[in-house]
């Protein structure tokens, strides 16, 4: 096959990307102005300079496009080390994730609001978690674990996560990102040395 063969399916994937993050993008501008369930397609649409033909092609309704924005952007975030060979014992990028979470202060209270915040943090423990896990494979190739254990052991570590990040919402941020970061890595990592395992 040659690499001409290969372009136009590029291109498309491309185009599908920007499209998708147009609506995305839109979806989230309007949050910020107006309650979640007031919001209709047709406004997302117009914002985004996006057909109603093709937003039914990707989506099958609001919903749809949110919870696609949200996996897409903790995949992101949940892979982030691993895509950057971060060479530190860190297993999740807390300190990075944090300081989105503050300048995204408006959307996440937006989020609360609509009553989708619980949803969205059940969708990051689980993105989170497969993160972990190939942290945890990166890191501790000698390790005799199961698949099992280190499942059990990512999915823990994410749920700590989530809880050390509500306490850190609810208490008015009282540490900075970086010190939440080292907290939870002292915490992650004092768990899996003391376990033995």
């Amino acid at each position: 096959m040659s690499r001409n063969s290969k372009a136009p399916a590029r291109a498309l994937d491309a185009r599908v990307r920007r499209t998708r993050d147009a609506l995305g993008d839109a979806l989230v501008e309007l949050m910020h102005e107006k309650p979640y369930a007031a919001i209709q397609i047709q406004e997302v649409l117009a914002r985004a300079d996006v057909g109603r033909a093709t937003f039914y092609t990707h989506f099958s309704d609001k919903d749809d496009l949110f919870h696609s924005d949200v996996d897409d952007f903790f995949a992101l975030m949940a892979g982030h080390l691993s895509r950057g060979h971060e060479r530190s014992r860190r297993l999740v990028p807390v300190r990075e994730f944090l300081e989105h979470l503050q300048e995204a202060h408006a959307f996440v209270d937006a989020l609360a609001a609509a009553g989708k915040l619980h949803g969205v943090w059940a969708l990051g423990r689980a993105h989170f978690a497969r993160g972990i896990e190939q942290r945890l494979r990166e890191l501790c190739p000698d390790r005799r674990w199961s698949s099992a254990q280190r499942a059990l052991s990512a999915q823990a570590l994410a749920g700590a996560f989530l809880a050390q990040l509500d306490w850190w919402r609810m208490n008015g941020t009282p540490l900075t990102p970086m010190q939440m970061d080292e907290r939870f890595h002292a915490f992650a990592w004092g768990g899996l040395d003391g376990a033995g395992t």
